[in-house]
């Protein structure tokens, strides 16, 4: 089993052997595009196993002859007999079907914290997944120690965005737009944020988790201390196997306490608050929302219980402003300020669109416009512009907003 650089696995090589790990999948009925649903939750069953491995080590060294079952306090996570990695790893035949038994006994046996979080992937289904190619995966991976002494959460939560990157560019043609967002873009947005320790952080599509690691890293890369954070990170994911990765993605980064809901932002927000009987509020909201959604469920917003079309009714074939309208409303008092990606043509649409633009900027919302070149984004050529609002401005932005050109 693999271990570099004196007891931490180099980011690179790691990187090279997950890819080629993924290569694997060549071989298999499986489309390219669908890879990151078997990919992604393998890896992080491996890491779950090595994890508890080393933490069982580590508790019959504290406890001697012990039975480690009477301290399962020792664990993060339970991994239920008969459901170790080594157990799969072993199994003679009908491996996917082993495999699909562990993921879901796992799920069943951390019901708090890993409840469908392995996704929906076939694994049973042997005209996609043979036998054969099933175990020179396991084998591939097996050969790498991913275990915290092996591996910091830092340099595998890394492995796993460059893998999370790396199925983007495969299936760029399609819709990887809906769930990547190049990391680059990502950093702006929360610089611009500049969110704080402690702070509430929110995005609504939240895709693998980019944005909300990004928050995070911010905090850190400035000095904080990233658990100040712990309880207070919110997602919201329509797409089963894209929220279960960013789930995936957040523990690998070693982040606790945190809440990624499955269901449609737009139709049924996961997160309100009972107390004002309107939407949750947050310190920061960041989302990349998809592009002009159509079908996106005007006829809640017509008669919307949270409220959220205070400023008009979008269009039914763009569902550009009901995201932003959202996130408006998802702002907390006096803190609150949020950045959106959009198309461009959102910003010069008229009719029901047009009002909206106009009332937002009556209210003295927007901060800043920052246009952005085209073709930056997967899945999509379009030119995007980021928007940047605050509930409440400081006094020398009040009735202004900076228009950046950063096309170039």
């Amino acid at each position: 089993m693999t271990r570099l650089g004196g007891g931490s696995l180099e980011l690179q090589k790691l990187k090279s052997h997950l890819w080629n790990c993924a290569n694997i999948l060549r071989g298999s009925a499986v489309d390219r595009t669908d890879w990151k649903a078997y990919i992604l939750p393998l890896l992080f069953f491996k890491r779950l196993c090595d994890v508890y491995d080393e933490e069982a080590a580590e508790a019959a060294e504290l406890f001697g002859d012990a039975d480690p079952v009477e301290f399962p306090e020792v664990h993060r996570f339970t991994i239920p007999d008969g459901c170790h990695w080594r157990v799969v790893r072993e199994t003679p035949a009908n491996v996917g079907a082993a495999l699909s038994r562990a993921m879901r006994e796992i799920e069943r046996a951390n019901p708090d914290t890993l409840y469908r979080v392995f996704g929906a992937a076939d694994w049973g289904n042997r005209e996609m997944l043979t036998d054969e190619i099933l175990k020179d995966l396991i084998e591939a991976l097996s050969e790498v120690s991913l275990g915290n002494k092996a591996v910091s959460t830092d340099i595998l939560g890394d492995a796993y965005e460059y893998l999370i990157g790396k199925f983007a560019d495969i299936t760029r043609r399609k819709k990887a737009g809906e769930f990547y967002t190049p990391r680059s873009v990502v950093r702006m947005m929360v610089d611009l944020l500049d969110p704080k320790e402690g702070e509430s952080i929110y995005d609504p599509a939240c895709g693998t988790g980019g944005m909300l690691l990004g928050a995070i890293d911010h905090v850190e890369r400035a000095g904080g201390d990233p658990r100040t954070f712990f309880g207070k990170i919110f997602g919201q994911e329509k797409n089963l196997t894209t929220s279960s990765i960013a789930r995936m993605n957040l523990v690998l980064h070693g982040i606790e306490d945190f809440q990624i809901v499955r269901e449609d932002t737009l139709r049924n927000p996961a997160f309100t608050d009972s107390a004002t009987g309107g939407l949750a509020t947050f310190d920061c909201v960041i989302a990349n929302p998809p592009f002009s959604l159509k079908e996106w469920g005007r006829e809640v917003w017509e008669n919307d219980p949270w409220g959220r079309a205070a400023f008009g009714l979008p269009p039914a074939n763009y569902g550009d402003y009901a995201w932003v309208q959202h996130m408006i409303a998802s702002m907390a008092e006096g803190t609150g300020r949020m950045a959106v990606v959009l198309p461009q043509g959102a910003l010069f649409r008229k009719g029901a669109e047009g009002r909206i633009r106009k009332a937002i900027l009556e209210h003295d919302l927007i901060e800043a416009v920052i246009g952005l070149a085209p073709n930056i984004f997967y899945g999509t050529g379009l030119a995007p512009a980021i928007l940047t609002l605050r509930r409440k401005k400081l006094p020398e932005r009040k009735g202004k907003v900076i228009v950046i050109d950063a096309s170039s």
